[in-house]
């Protein structure tokens, strides 16, 4: 199958609901819609991830966070601007437009501009940003293959999206841009 007719498929699987697996730039993760709250929590219920504990929004650009980032102070975009595409999460403060389900029992929301070029071609097929977490249930390892994804859920997932990871050795780093602290390196 062609990579464009895996992203259509991809694509038509997110808006109908469903939970994919895709590579990222580290490990493989799972994604849905974050406006979809039956998707969320199904996502939720497969990683057995506690809802209180949020999840990341990854997206192709940063034109794509732009509802996110409504309200945010001019000077607050800088750090985001220089560190975006890349490896770094941002935890930006929420301005409601985060679902609960996102967001988890925070105030604040986690966004990321990818590189990884499946991600970002996801992303823009999408039309928008993704949940973007790791794919394996709460407290074991992160899936590194499609092959592993395909053990850990089975046929639980509507799609995985076959691909190449970005590289890396770790997931992205998190940090607050009120603070500027560093919460994952």
């Amino acid at each position: 199958m062609t990579e464009a007719r895996q992203l259509d498929s991809a694509v038509a699987a997110l808006r109908g609901g469903g939970v994919i697996a895709y590579p990222t730039e580290a490990v493989w993760g799972l994604g849905c819609d974050p406006d979809d709250d039956l998707a969320l929590i199904r996502l939720l219920r497969l990683k057995r991830r506690d809802p209180i504990k949020g999840v990341i929004l990854v997206a192709a650009s940063i034109d794509q966070f732009a509802p996110w980032l409504e309200g945010l102070p001019f000077g607050q975009h800088a750090p985001l601007v220089a560190s975006w595409p890349g490896p770094t999460t941002w935890l930006v403060p929420d301005n409601g437009r985060s679902r609960p389900l996102v967001r988890g029992a925070h105030d604040r929301v986690a966004l990321r501009v990818s590189d990884h070029p499946l991600v970002v071609a996801l992303c823009q097929a999408f039309g928008g940003p993704l949940v973007s977490t790791s794919a394996n249930r709460a407290d074991e390892p992160p899936a590194m293959t499609a092959e592993a994804v395909r053990a850990i859920f089975g046929d639980e997932l509507d799609n995985v999206l076959d691909g190449s990871l970005g590289g890396l050795e770790r997931p992205s780093t998190i940090r607050d841009l009120a603070t500027g602290r560093v919460l994952r390196s």
